[in-house]
C-alpha cells in the first residue's frame, strides 16, 4: 500500500467527516499511520465540508493534502469542481452520480460513477450514501478491511448506534458491488 492520500468532500450533513473518521480509525486498528484533517465551511449543514485522510505504512509528515491526493470521494458538484485538480496522475476519483450529473474533465485518472444516494434510498436511509461510496473506495484500493471499518463504527458512534451497523455494512457491500 505505502501511502494513500484521500480527500472526501460534499455538503455538511452528508457524512463526509464520518467517512473520513471511520477510515482513519480503521487504519489505526490495523496498525497503520494515519491522519484526519477536517475542513468546514461557515455553515453547519448544507455548507462545504471536506476532510483529508492519510493512511500509510510510514509516519505521516503532514496531514495537509494539496495537489497530491491519490483518491477523491466526491459527494456534490462544488466538490468535483474544487478537488478534481488535486488528484495525482492515475489517481482514483469516485463520484456520487446521483447528485453530480457532470462528468470528470480529466482523462489521466480512474473515474467511478456511483449512484450512491439512489442506492442509499433503496436501502431505506439516504444518510448511508457516504458508506456506499466508502464501500466502493475500499473495494478499489483495499486500503483497510471492511471489518476494520465496522469495528471503527462503534468507536466513532458509540454503542448506542450499534443497531445501525447492519445497515451501514449493507451500504458498504452495495458500494463494493458497484465497482466489481
Amino acid at each position: 500500500m505505502a501511502t494513500e492520500r484521500i480527500i472526501i468532500s460534499g455538503f455538511g450533513g452528508q457524512g463526509v467527516m464520518s467517512a473520513g473518521q471511520l477510515l482513519a480509525y480503521a487504519g489505526m486498528i490495523e496498525g497503520k499511520q494515519v491522519s484526519w484533517l477536517p475542513s468546514y465551511g461557515p455553515e453547519m449543514r448544507g455548507g462545504a465540508a471536506n476532510c483529508a485522510i492519510i493512511v500509510s505504512d510510514f509516519p505521516v509528515g503532514s496531514p495537509i493534502i494539496t495537489n497530491d491526493a491519490t483518491s477523491a470521494i466526491i459527494m456534490n458538484l462544488p466538490s468535483l469542481d474544487k478537488f478534481e485538480s488535486s488528484l495525482t496522475k492515475d489517481g482514483i476519483l469516485i463520484i456520487n452520480s446521483s447528485l453530480v450529473k457532470k462528468k470528470a474533465s480529466r482523462d489521466d485518472v480512474k473515474v467511478y460513477y456511483i449512484n450512491a444516494t439512489d442506492i442509499a434510498n433503496e436501502l431505506g436511509n439516504a444518510r448511508v450514501a457516504n458508506m456506499v461510496l466508502l464501500g466502493a473506495y475500499l473495494e478499489i484500493t483495499k486500503v483497510v478491511k471492511v471489518d476494520s471499518i465496522l469495528e471503527a463504527f462503534i468507536k466513532v458512534y458509540g454503542q448506542h448506534k450499534e443497531h445501525l451497523l447492519a445497515l451501514n455494512n449493507k451500504a458498504l457491500e452495495m458500494g463494493a458491488v458497484e465497482v466489481k
